[in-house]
């Protein structure tokens, strides 16, 4: 039985946003011991912040339609984001300013870096995969072909040599970097709504239905560790030390915390004022987001009896404007 710890852990309220907030990623610790936060929304102004206070840095503004992803790179120097408005965008997060734009035929719904940050790749409505160079902007793209529906999650997979694509019709398949040929499906039960790769890179972990699963990128497709959820699962995080992953669901308000070995739900919080479509744990595994559809961001503390960041001591927070 899942305990409800409404009266211990208070969240941080990140502001800004106009609409629903549909995708955020943590990025990696820097090179000077900082990492930050992005956001993508449906008013089409992706966010940066730091990610240990949620204080705001800037808005990349030039997008024509809803943003429904946004990756850093591995230094947090480079954004991207993908749109409605059938474009993928790169930014400098230094100076905020658009470095690339590349053009689609349809809605674009996923987008990740390559791990030296040179490349992109991109998915969505068209149910096509591409890389693009950005070194080599106007070349002609990679590009793969194989799903049936929508794209909904990319991910770039530099350790095994792979990129994995997910989406609406209930696949995620990996394909080989180095051929683009598709080396793999894994069927799912439901439509996928996210996918992310862990901290580490050890784990794929995507939401689908009322599922949570979990692969080691270096292990056969077939064993996937899938955990039935009671609510429809629209986005889900492994911990960085694999004991305990968050899951948010489009179905009701809770944020909650699952066992990673048991699969059993270990608390449960309320924060948000409608469903929550995207959550995340930072690099260090001190703090999660969640994005709901309220048009906030909410950042919690994994552990509440300690100071971290803006937390100075148990149950004490703040909304930041």
């Amino acid at each position: 039985m899942a305990a409800t710890h409404t009266n211990r852990v208070i969240p941080l309220t990140c502001s800004g946003h106009t609409r629903p907030v549909v995708d955020i990623q943590f990025s990696p610790i820097t090179a000077e011991g900082k990492y930050y936060l992005i956001s993508a929304c449906k008013d089409g102004n992706p966010m940066l912040r730091d990610g240990v206070t949620g204080d705001w840095i800037g808005t990349f503004r030039g997008h024509k339609g809803a943003v429904w992803n946004a990756r850093l790179s591995q230094d947090a120097n480079k954004a991207v984001t993908a749109s409605a408005d059938f474009s993928a965008k790169v930014w400098n997060t230094l100076t905020g300013e658009e470095v690339h734009s590349f053009s689609h035929q349809h809605i674009v719904r996923a987008a990740d870096f390559s791990k030296d940050g040179t490349r992109i790749i991109t998915g969505g409505k068209e149910q096509k995969i591409r890389i693009f160079d950005l070194y080599r902007p106007d070349a002609i793209p990679m590009e793969a072909i194989g799903h049936e529906a929508s794209i909904k999650a990319v991910v770039w997979d530099e350790e095994h040599h792979s990129i994995l694509s997910a989406g609406d019709d209930s696949t995620v398949r990996i394909w080989d970097l180095r051929t683009m040929r598709e080396r793999g499906v894994i069927k799912c039960a439901a439509p996928v709504s996210t996918m992310t790769l862990s901290a580490d890179g050890t784990y794929v972990s995507w939401a689908a239905g009322k599922t949570a699963n979990f692969w080691k990128s270096d292990s056969p497709i077939e064993d996937v560790k899938t955990f039935d959820t009671k609510e429809n699962t629209s986005s889900v995080s492994l911990h960085p030390n694999h004991t305990k992953f968050v899951a948010g669901s489009d179905e009701d308000l809770w944020v909650r915390i699952y066992d990673f070995n048991s699969g059993e739900v270990t608390e449960v919080y309320k924060g948000h004022h409608g469903p929550i479509h995207t959550v995340s744990y930072s690099p260090d595994g001190e703090i999660y987001a969640t994005g709901s559809e309220d048009g906030t961001i909410r950042l919690w503390q994994n552990d509440p009896s300690k100071p971290y960041g803006l937390w100075k001591k148990q149950g004490e927070a703040g909304s930041i404007p």
